[in-house]
């Protein structure tokens, strides 16, 4: 892409001589490999991970764009790791942030978190040990950057780089806009001259322009991964008897698998088919607890449990390489999401598949999402005006305001169905009013607010609290400086009380005053914004509303579009989406099979098509790539062939030509 001016605000643009480039070139790329090889293990950068990290690492604004799978986290971990400072990583989902948090303390790389949930005091801490603490990474959820005590304690940080992930939420264009994101901008005011990369595996042409513009880049600057993945093939399989053809497939197509569904009811009763019929098989999806998931997904990456059936909730941070099939019986309501789903099979490189089972009715509950997605403006209202007396929150107050939330209790209370209703309170995030998070499974945490030379004085207070403190500093470490994730049956086991007896204890020491400790919880929140207003004041603006709902109907549109075409290939179907100009067809989906179908007969033999090899050969000498351009036929079937002709020496093949045995001879 072609380097143009963007309109800014008031960031600096630092002055960097040639000199400088000259040696980063050279200085610079090695320090990263070594970097690569310490941390991670690998000898060299795939793809365009190296010009993205020389990119962000010579103080240019960049924006990547890499499919799932592409190794988005390498391209900041590592010129974060080279520079002087704090990397800011803003990241919308909060398990993701946690699970990279879990990694890079692994591999002995100092980094923190803050995200909804978190009490003032753990926030606090925090933010005192990025500033004194000589940490590498602070990972934070953007509905936090718009907080004072943030911003107070930013300005005392050393910040090297803003990391930007899911980058297309900050496009009112993009599928998942998230307002809080557009605070990132003011952020950059507050930080002039450090640079900003921006991370995303979906985003049209639009969205592109749209991240660059509103994250203020100094220059337009893109680096493209293609999206194609030739080992891919995407299939659209009609059928009114989606759980049959579920049980087909997963029983004709060998290895691990994904099967997403819409909700979380409809998980379970695909995990119980699946199990009946003895194919192993967990369920997953947001409302299960953190430990129930670690264990569902370690035993589906071991292959202890073949299948996964799931929700979109399983998807980001899973990397399990050898996915041979990722099944939607449900559609997606975006290409996006389905895009980034499918993704995840096949990452080894080897043959995989995405198959979407479509029914006629589906396109009609896909339309039927629209209105729960976006309901009336005077239902939205209405949801608005019963939080205040579900809250008893007075008109006028509210504002800095954190409130656990139950949707379910909330519905019952008030009569409303749950998917609206939680559409409502999403629709009223956008237009400002408050902050509506997910359900997070926060583990339980503590931190001593003691002097570990204190500690002494605590004998008094008996043989059994004496002994649970001893196990917590020997279990554990870090527990002066910052809050740690503990585990009360843990803590039970080593120090041979219960589990009710350790829980009473730290409540003890909590209140205290000798540590902080925060139980484990599971529960949404909602954060008030602003003050209470009254409803007549309540404005929900076209942008936030019509044209949202206008675009939403587009990728519904898109979505029904391409399970409905049987004329054009999945794969350039899918390139075309997201801008990229593709000239050929992938040869694997199913539209391309049927048309190969149509050309070459059904049943061709083994034998017909080793003769088809060997007058092909007898001409002209080929590669395999140029047998198959040349013969129509399965590449599987036509692998097969080769084998067998080699194996009875009738063809040989020299540095990877293959030739008839008598052209060899000559």
């Amino acid at each position: 892409m072609k380097n143009e001016e963007l309109p800014c605000g008031t960031i600096a643009q630092p002055i960097l001589h040639s000199s400088f480039f000259i040696s980063h070139s050279s200085f610079f790329i090695s320090m990263y490999k070594e970097i690569l090889k310490q941390y991670w293990g690998y000898d060299n950068f795939r793809g365009i991970q190296e010009d993205i990290i020389n990119s962000i690492g010579e103080g240019k604004d960049t924006l990547g764009l890499m499919p799932t799978g592409g190794g988005k986290s390498i391209t900041f971990q590592v010129p974060a790791l080279a520079k002087e400072g704090l990397c800011l990583v803003v990241t919308p989902l909060i398990s993701l942030m946690k699970d990279q948090v879990q990694n890079l303390r692994k591999r002995g790389i100092k980094a923190l978190s803050i995200y909804s949930g978190m009490s003032r005091q753990e926030i606090v801490t925090t933010l005192e040990n990025c500033i004194f603490g000589n940490y590498k990474f602070l990972y934070i959820s953007p509905e936090r950057l718009d907080t004072e005590i943030f911003r107070t304690k930013l300005r005392k940080m050393n910040i090297s780089m803003i990391t930007v992930d899911e980058s297309h939420c900050i496009s009112q264009w993009g599928y998942d806009f998230r307002p809080a994101y557009l605070k990132i901008a003011e952020i950059r005011d507050l930080l002039p001259g450090v640079p900003v990369l921006a991370l995303t595996a979906t985003a049209t042409p639009e969205v592109v322009k749209d991240i660059q513009e509103r994250l203020c880049f100094r220059k337009e600057n893109v680096f493209r991964m293609s999206f194609e993945r030739k080992n891919l093939a995407y299939i659209v399989r009609k059928t009114e008897n989606k759980t049959g053809e579920l049980l087909h497939i997963l029983r004709r197509m060998p290895g691990s698998a994904i099967v997403y569904v819409r909700n979380r009811r409809r998980t379970k009763e695909i995990t119980e088919l699946l199990i009946h019929e003895g194919i192993t098989a967990d369920f997953y999806h947001a409302g299960l607890d953190d430990a129930t998931k670690d264990v569902r997904q370690h035993r589906w990456q071991t292959g202890e449990s073949r299948v996964m059936v799931a929700t979109n909730a399983f998807g980001m941070g899973i990397d399990k390489p050898d996915v041979r099939i990722v099944i939607h019986l449900d559609l997606p309501d975006s290409i996006e999401a389905y895009f980034q789903e499918a993704g995840r099979a096949g990452r080894d490189g080897n043959k995989a598949y995405a198959v979407i089972l479509y029914a006629k009715s589906d396109k009609i509950t896909l339309h039927k999402r629209i209105p729960d997605t976006f309901p009336e403006k005077d239902y939205i209202k209405q949801v608005y005006e019963h939080l205040q007396y579900y809250y008893q929150m007075a008109m006028g107050d509210g504002m800095g305001c954190v409130r656990e939330f139950s949707l379910e209790d909330f519905c019952r209370k008030f009569k409303y169905f749950p998917v609206p209703a939680d559409s409502a309170l999403k629709i009223l995030t956008q237009a400002g009013y408050l902050e509506y998070t997910d359900e997070q499974d926060n583990a339980s945490r503590l931190y001593f607010t003691v002097r570990r030379d204190e500690l002494y004085k605590l004998r008094e207070l008996g043989e059994d609290m004496d002994r649970l403190i001893q196990v917590v500093l020997r279990s554990y470490t870090g527990v002066f400086t910052d809050y740690i994730f503990i585990n009360e049956d843990t803590l039970a086991v080593r120090s041979g009380l219960t589990r009710q007896r350790v829980y009473d204890m730290l409540m003890r020491l909590s209140k205290m005053h000798i540590i902080h400790y925060i139980p484990h919880k599971k529960t949404p929140y909602i954060i008030y914004t602003r003050e209470r207003i009254d409803i007549q004041q309540l404005q929900i603006s076209r942008m936030v509303y019509e044209d949202r709902k206008e675009r939403y109907e587009a990728r519904i549109g898109a979505m029904v579009d391409y399970v409905t075409t049987d004329t054009v290939c999945r794969s350039r179907m899918l390139l075309r989406y997201f801008g990229e100009k593709n000239e050929h067809n992938c040869g694997i989906c199913d539209i391309c099979r049927s048309h190969r179908a149509e050309e070459v007969p059904q049943e061709i033999s083994r034998e017909e098509l080793c003769n088809k090899v060997l007058q092909v050969l007898a001409e002209q000498s080929a590669t395999p790539a140029e047998l198959a351009e040349q013969i129509a036929a399965d590449k599987e079937l036509l692998t097969g062939a080769v084998r067998q002709l080699l194996e009875e020496e009738r063809i040989t093949s020299v540095n990877g030509i293959l030739q008839t045995e008598r052209k060899g001879r000559k």
